[in-house]
């Protein structure tokens, strides 16, 4: 019963942790984005692998996954919720229905 709650909350963890360092990245070339357009001429990341490689080199990996707490607790109750009452539904919906599940 509470198999798809527990599944989908680490599946949407795990999915954080591979994902974080890739929007820490994006966040930083859109910063670098706004400061340009505001007049500093300044570019210090060429594109998303140059960003990625020169944020591990220059801060540590640990900055890639600076602030990522508060967005594992995100998904550990979205994703939780979205995947256990995405199957529970689904098979309550399909018995209604008469549709073999």
């Amino acid at each position: 019963m509470f198999k798809p709650f527990v599944l989908g909350g680490v599946a949407s963890i795990a999915a954080e942790f591979g994902t974080f360092p890739i929007d820490t990245t994006k966040t930083r070339l859109q910063i670098q984005g706004q400061h340009s357009e505001q007049g500093a001429p300044r570019i210090r990341y060429r594109g998303m692998l140059h960003a990625l490689l020169r944020i591990s080199q220059e801060e540590g990996v640990k900055a890639l996954y600076g602030g990522i707490a508060p967005a594992l607790l995100r998904q550990a109750s979205y994703g939780t919720l979205k995947i256990g009452l995405y199957q529970h539904l689904k098979r309550w919906l399909a018995t209604r229905a008469g549709v073999p599940f």
